[in-house]
């Protein structure tokens, strides 16, 4: 199964990813670790985005599409996988779709977390408090002005996929502000599994 999840920062897609790994087996795909494993593994196209990182450079989409078009064929991931933060526009969506289409491959689902974003704010504040009482280290981006900042990010470069998706007919919608194990069901009724 090959699923995208939609949603701002905080909506929870990062929480029902690790639960759909352990329920179908198949991998939740980071572009950020994809990126750098690639550039580790010395791999053609993760030797391009080792020089334009080098350079201080943002990794330009086709490049991001090519590292996911060379991870998506490992073993792991031959059952499905789990994007969460890909892509981020709508030109990532288009040309991922592309690389799917040329490996005879498609999308099963997008779900999108439907959330309140004033109680979002609300929601990162109380998980940096929770971090902090465990005595971890509290995520840089659970700052309410950084959070903000990301809000407005995702609001203007990411927002736009919804529409994308609910185009094809593909975008699937649930509540991310009900409580985790609600939405856990919601999504499960989604994909039927």
């Amino acid at each position: 199964m090959r699923i995208i999840l939609l949603g701002p920062p905080g909506a929870g897609k990062g929480t029902q990813a690790v639960r759909l790994v352990e329920r179908l087996g198949i991998p939740q795909l980071s572009t950020g670790d994809m990126l750098r494993a690639a550039v580790a593994a010395g791999t053609p196209v993760g030797l391009k985005a080792k020089a334009v990182m080098d350079r201080g450079d943002l990794v330009s989409d086709d490049i991001v599409v090519g590292i996911i078009a060379d991870r998506i064929e490992e073993a792991d991931a031959k059952k499905g996988f789990i994007l969460d933060g890909f892509p981020r526009t709508v030109a990532q969506a288009e040309a991922f779709d592309s690389m799917l289409a040329e490996k005879g491959l498609k999308l099963d689902a997008v779900v999108e977390f439907k959330v309140d974003e004033n109680a979002l704010v609300e929601r990162i504040v109380k998980r940096a408090k929770e971090t902090e009482a465990r005595g971890e280290q509290v995520r840089k981006d659970d700052n309410p002005e950084v959070f903000k900042t990301r809000l407005d990010a995702y609001r203007t470069q990411t927002a736009p996929l919804s529409a994308y998706y609910q185009g094809k007919g593909m975008l699937k919608t649930v509540d991310g502000m009900e409580p985790i194990d609600d939405v856990t069901v919601a999504v499960k009724e989604i994909l039927g599994r």
